[in-house]
């Protein structure tokens, strides 16, 4: 029933205001008009712009803390949703954020942090003493297998203090990101923060989600032979020869391109900090940037040769490929779309978009958290070492609503992960309507 005393409007009023400039969004039936707020967004503006003029009730309950639902007030414009509806998943979902919120769980985050920046640190003088100090190829193969080994854990504090404070303070916790992200891995966190976010957001859709926008190399679906536009690069992904050339053999490719991922990282951070989008605080993040690109070249140059140095460099790279293949295990072999994510379906689309990890206790450390996608995506906030705990509950949850909950092993999700890039290799080369063919390209599949 309607309550006479409040002025409504409807959600295609609300749709309306859907650009910067003239941004609304809905949370639990209340509108809120942050079209100023975009700018000092500690999440960005791509989550605001991705999500305008809808409501976001269940995005908000994910990403935000307690504290963050003090601040909405000074938005709210005085309407209320008037079609503002509930669906079943979506309120036992946000009663399920409140319970684990009231066991504290948020809050637990344990000595694994403390733990993992000593291991990091202990890898680090290893790599490096052993570099300076002793003689021989294969120890300086293995030293450059262990500087790869501390990138691999240097991206999941990046990662986890990118979602919640790791440390005791945000100073501290920023002090975290820079150290583990740009000093240590030459990876900016304001890139990763902004990618990330995008990804979390529009999970899975081919058009938003940069973490699936991989032309001219990979293609996880036949959709992108249509030539999509990136909604978060704002630009055309042009399926052409090259493209169509590339992806024919990506589940190939895949396995050596992970192996050399990080340049992929690198050249991403400094596009964006040399760009002219703003980014928080780009001095500190370019200086950052730039004392790795000064200790890891120094480092290498101290090798006796150019044999040592290549082969240090390729064993660090390949090593670190292991994370960059995880990263895709996720979410390369489940449920995909095109267009604008909703948000009054956010749970539907972060199980339909991830793929757990099963795996045993004693092998959490070897994934970082990423075994447990589907309850990470869920709850972002939420601690690494809490995500077994919770994992029975969003099971439950999944099967109270016939929702898919994915599961594999790790050997099983990389057969998955390469049946699909197989299988959309197979559709490129079988187009109906050929695209024009580049000299490579007729090269390499000429018959008779």
């Amino acid at each position: 029933m309607v309550d006479t005393t409040k002025t409504y409007i409807s959600s295609d009023e609300l749709k309306t205001h859907n650009k910067k400039g003239d941004l609304w969004i809905s949370i639990q039936g209340k509108i809120y008009d942050v079209s100023t707020w975009i700018k000092s967004h500690p999440g960005g503006e791509d989550p605001l712009v991705i999500l305008a003029g809808q409501d976001v009730t269940d995005a908000f309950v994910a990403l935000h803390p307690g504290s963050a639902w003090k601040e909405l007030d000074k938005f709210f414009t005085g309407y209320h949703l008037k079609d503002y509806r509930v669906s079943p998943v979506s309120k036992e979902y946000r009663n399920l954020a409140a319970q684990f919120a009231k066991m504290g769980l948020f809050e637990r985050k344990g000595h694994g942090v403390c733990v993992l920046m000593w291991m990091i640190v202990m890898m680090f003088a290893v790599s490096v003493c052993g570099v300076v100090l002793l003689d021989g190829f294969w120890v300086h193969v293995l030293c450059g297998g262990l500087l790869g080994w501390m990138w691999i854990q240097s991206g999941w504090i990046g990662h986890d203090s990118g979602h919640y404070q790791v440390m005791m303070s945000p100073r501290f916790n920023r002090l975290a990101q820079l150290l583990s992200g740009n000093c240590l891995a030459g990876i900016s966190i304001a890139w990763w923060k902004r990618n990330h976010n995008a990804h979390h957001i529009a999970c899975n859709s081919l058009e938003y989600d940069p973490d699936l926008q991989h032309m001219p190399l990979f293609v996880v679906s036949s959709e992108f032979f249509r030539s999509l536009t990136s909604r978060f690069y704002d630009r055309k992904m042009s399926f052409d020869g090259v493209s169509r050339f590339l992806v024919s053999y990506q589940h190939w490719t895949f396995y050596p391109v992970m192996c050399f991922a990080r340049i992929n990282l690198w050249a991403q951070s400094l596009v964006l900090l040399l760009s002219n989008r703003k980014v928080p605080n780009r001095g500190i993040e370019l200086f950052c940037v730039l004392v790795f690109w000064i200790w890891y070249p120094l480092l290498v140059s101290r090798l006796p040769n150019w044999g040592e140095r290549f082969a240090f460099v390729v064993a660090s790279f390949v090593i670190t490929g292991i994370q960059h293949i995880q990263f895709c295990l996720n979410h390369f072999s489940t449920s995909v779309y095109v267009g604008k994510p909703n948000g009054n379906d956010w749970f539907e689309k972060q199980t339909n978009g991830s793929l757990d990890i099963s795996c045993p206790s004693w092998m959490d450390w070897f994934h970082g958290g990423l075994q447990f996608q589907v309850e990470h995506h869920l709850f972002p906030r939420l601690p690494r070492n809490q995500l077994r705990k919770i994992s029975p509950f969003v099971k439950q949850l999944c099967a109270t609503h016939n929702l898919p909950y994915n599961c594999a092993s790790f050997w099983k999700a990389n057969a998955m992960t390469i049946d699909t890039l197989r299988a959309a290799a197979l559709q490129a080369r079988d187009l109906t309507n050929p695209i024009p063919k580049n000299l490579v390209w007729e090269a390499v599949n000429t018959h008779g």
